[in-house]
């Protein structure tokens, strides 16, 4: 039985301006962002990967690009990895969107449409790429250890199909930057072995973007 391993990308940019970066190009990594992928990057040598998929934004490319050079691996990019479509709310200061549209988040999990009116991919609709390109793995390399490099809310849809967490409880978890989050498949059903698996020294940084 392999596994599907969901590594979110490094710190970016946006992270530490506290921007909604969505699917916004040209958002590199920080130096933080690069140490902490090269921290996985060696964890990753231990698990006998055999193939590395990402989504095409720029500071998941990069990071999966770091975890193929540690593991001498090519980087297949696949549009299903893609970060949330934020709409209307893409390149915005946080807190200018929990000010003028109230916690945009909290709609997003509730699956309210008035996020959808906004532009805002829905949370099914994430949950349908995911399952969607996991299947595909699954498929094309049984039994090896895949990594999937991505974002955090597309994580945070693969374990709401094995774990029943309401809205609040989806909106206050953290996936944090360059985490490991490891699920198995056996007979078409997922479980989930590690979460927020990172180097010993970066587990302080769980609780931050």
């Amino acid at each position: 039985m392999g596994q599907i391993i969901f590594l979110r990308h490094g710190q970016a940019k946006n992270n530490t301006e506290r921007i909604l970066a969505g699917r916004t190009e040209g958002i590199p990594l920080t130096d933080t962002g690069i140490k902490q992928s090269e921290h996985t990057a060696e964890l990753l040598k231990h698990m006998n990967i055999s193939a590395i998929y990402s989504s095409p934004i720029e500071r998941a490319k990069h990071t999966a690009e770091i975890a193929g050079k540690y593991n001498l691996l090519e980087v297949t990019i696949d549009d299903r990895l893609n970060e949330l479509d934020m709409g209307k709310f893409t390149g915005m200061p946080y807190d200018e969107i929990f000010k003028s549209n109230g916690n945009v988040f909290m709609k997003f999990y509730n699956s309210e449409l008035e996020i959808a009116h906004n532009g805002v991919e829905t949370f099914s609709d994430v949950k349908k790429r995911i399952l969607g390109i996991v299947d595909y793995v699954i498929e094309k390399h049984p039994d090896e250890n895949v990594l999937l490099v991505t974002h955090m809310d597309p994580i945070k849809a693969m374990l709401s199909t094995i774990i029943d967490l309401s809205p609040t409880n989806l909106y206050e978890l953290i996936i944090a930057n360059a985490s490991l989050n490891i699920f198995s498949e056996k007979d078409g059903k997922y479980s989930l072995s590690g979460l927020n698996v990172m180097d010993p020294s970066r587990f302080d940084q769980v609780g931050s973007l």
